[in-house]
């Protein structure tokens, strides 16, 4: 008996033509299925053969759920060693693994209880890069549903708990790694950011987290959310680790379609040598639409979003202010369309993750590179099996997105990329007078973790009201990474370091500076 795909019945042709909007008689149905069971022979001899993987390099022995005990704020969903190399620039550091990026031999859910059970049979392209560096991997971090929120409330297995304070948020969606980093769990850790996700948790957890130029470090072998704003970079408690991750991880892969032809040829990766060079002379912008002019009002100019806490801006300025006393030299500068940057961004974030992480199932179509088929069999059994266990978010996204489809053609998601390079060059115009831009990384303090019997609307609003000023460089892609510049309340506030494109060394250089300014937990 043969398998794979079987031919559709006649009546499922007609239901699925009625669909389209146009008739079909019984006969014409018969002779559709017909000749659709010829086209499936070939689908069959697909499952005859046998795909090419990216190769599984180094030994491991499994892992394990962590008890209580030993995860007290949740960071790890598991734990198992793996080790590396004998050396390299990772050598003798420890490294967690966001669990939205394949290790083989570890489970894997993204947050998500619909995908329990998933096993990947691949190291991610940047997990091989990890052990080929000599760094030691001790397990996979939690993180939010799908990898759709900035709040710690909607991993599958509970809220993730902020070190410094664990009634509050630990921000997300990379929200176990930084809260096993602030633990001083594991030295460093590999997260995602499509809106915010690196730098958000790196703010609210106290650590540094580096987004790098799109297409510097491989997607191949993570969670897709949008294929033109997938980002993965390094997270780490100072800047030096986090420079050692980004060298070893950065590089193009053949297999990730989102770098094909972008590395700028010659460009130096090595993002360690040149730390230690200070900022005497170095142009930073003190971006003012980045601090909410409009804090004690209802919201944040016309995204909906909460109005800035006025602590945050002080502690940012100050440190600016610090960075001015190392030699650079500091100025204000405006870029009136910051928030339209965040208009942009929505309906590609939103309306391209429908279509490709919800939809089509982690996977979609029409490029070329890697297809994790593995990954997308389990995705797609997940939401068909546990429709019920989608994160509140998650929901939100299908159902908006659907909508947008289905009235509107994607029409505004194909417009916000048409727009992109606007935003883009307006970025790019500050920065040719300036060598970097600053402002908060996220303009609230972290908020306190709604519970489970919160209202809708409180879990709703709790996963994305922080992303005033991270989501834009998902949008054009420059570097940007987040250092920690002083504390409230026993509250991390973050300090975003934007730089030109391929220029992610300016912008650790420019992090040093300010980490080596004093103990940021002094400020």
């Amino acid at each position: 008996m043969p398998t794979g795909p079987v031919p559709p019945s006649a009546r499922k042709l007609q239901e699925m033509a009625e669909s389209f909007g146009f008739e079909m008689s019984d006969g014409d149905a018969d002779l559709y299925a017909e000749m659709m069971a010829g086209t499936l022979k070939s689908y069959r001899r697909l499952d005859a053969m046998q795909e090419d993987k990216p190769p599984v390099k180094y030994p491991r022995c499994g892992s394990r759920r962590p008890g209580p005990e030993e995860n007290p704020y949740n960071a790890w969903f598991v734990k198992g060693e793996i080790k590396g190399a004998s050396g390299g620039v990772l050598a003798g550091k420890t490294v967690g693994i966001k669990d939205a990026i394949c290790v083989a031999g570890f489970p894997m859910i993204n947050g998500a209880k619909g995908m329990d059970g998933y096993i990947p049979d691949i190291d991610a392209t940047v997990v091989t890069r990890v052990l080929d560096a000599g760094g030691t991997i001790l397990g996979k971090t939690n993180s939010e549903d799908c990898s759709f929120s900035g709040g710690s409330h909607t991993s599958a297995y509970g809220p993730v708990r902020n070190p410094h304070k664990p009634t509050h948020s630990t921000g997300a969606s990379s929200n176990g790694n930084g809260a096993a980093v602030a633990a001083g769990d594991v030295d460093m850790t590999i997260g995602g950011d499509q809106g915010g996700s690196i730098r958000i948790p790196a703010s609210w957890s106290g650590i540094v987290g580096h987004k790098p130029t799109y297409g510097l470090v491989p997607y191949t072998g993570a969670m897709m959310i949008e294929m033109t704003m997938d980002h993965l970079g390094p997270m780490a408690a100072n800047v030096e680790d986090t420079a050692r991750l980004l060298t070893a991880i950065a590089g193009e892969d053949p297999l990730d379609p989102r770098q094909r032809g972008l590395i700028p040829s010659g460009l130096d990766m090595d993002y360690v040598s040149g730390l230690d060079r200070g900022c005497k002379g170095i142009r930073v912008g003190v971006l003012k639409e980045g601090f909410d002019q409009g804090a004690g009002e209802e919201s944040w100019g016309d995204t909906g979003l909460p109005p800035a806490d006025a602590v945050v801006g002080e502690k940012v300025r100050a440190a600016a202010d610090r960075l001015a006393g190392a030699g650079a030299e500091v100025a204000e500068v405006s870029n009136p369309r910051h928030e339209d940057a965040l208009h942009v961004w929505l309906p590609i974030c939103v309306e391209g993750a429908q279509a490709v992480m919800l939809k089509g199932n982690n996977t979609g179509t029409n490029w070329r590179g890697f297809y994790n088929t593995q990954l997308l069999d389990n995705v797609a059994k997940g939401a068909r099996a546990r429709p019920n266990d989608m994160g509140v978010m998650v929901k939100y996204v299908l159902l908006f997105g659907e909508y947008m489809q289905s009235e509107y053609y994607n029409r505004y998601y194909a417009k916000a990329q048409n727009l992109r390079g606007q935003i883009t060059r307006d970025y790019d115009a500050l920065l040719e007078s300036c060598d970097v831009l600053v402002m908060p990384t996220t303009a609230i303090l972290p908020t306190p973790i709604p519970g489970n019997d919160a209202p809708l609307r409180e879990r709703i609003v709790r996963t994305l009201d922080m992303i005033h000023n991270t989501c834009q460089f998902d949008a054009t892609g420059h570097p940007a990474i987040s250092v920690p510049c002083g504390v409230h309340d026993d509250l991390p506030v973050g300090f975003m370091i934007v730089g030109r494109h391929w220029e992610d060394a300016t912008v650790l250089q420019v992090a040093q500076a300010l980490e080596s300014a004093g103990d940021w937990k002094s400020f």
